[in-house]
């Protein structure tokens, strides 16, 4: 994006939020609990989408969570997504078993 683009945690709000300059461009909102840090909801405002942002705030929240020593655990389904196709140095992952969809159940 541009330089001015930055990461950081806003442990009030319980998420990382990303900026272009001053501007509140989107947000990856978290659950710390002992020992993990779960990634619930990932949301970039539509007027900066296309941008390239969301991956950029995946890439510096799951970093800081990957430096923390915190477990890793991506309810999120773009931050699931960002972590089956990128690597994160030091991130310890745990997948969560989700509830499986009705529809999509064996010998329908």
């Amino acid at each position: 994006m541009t330089d001015d683009t930055t990461v950081s945690r806003n442990d009030e709000a319980s998420r990382y939020e990303i900026r272009v300059g001053d501007v509140l461009a989107g947000f990856a909102k978290f659950d710390q609990r002992p020992g993990e840090i779960r990634f619930v909801h990932t949301e970039v405002d539509p007027a900066f989408q296309g941008k390239g942002l969301a991956s950029i705030l995946a890439a510096g929240a799951l970093a800081d969570a990957a430096a923390s020593g915190d477990t890793i655990v991506p309810y999120c389904p773009y931050i699931a997504k960002y972590l089956k196709s990128h690597e994160v140095a030091g991130a310890e992952i745990r997948w969560p078993q989700l509830p499986t969809d009705p529809t999509d159940a064996v010998g329908r």
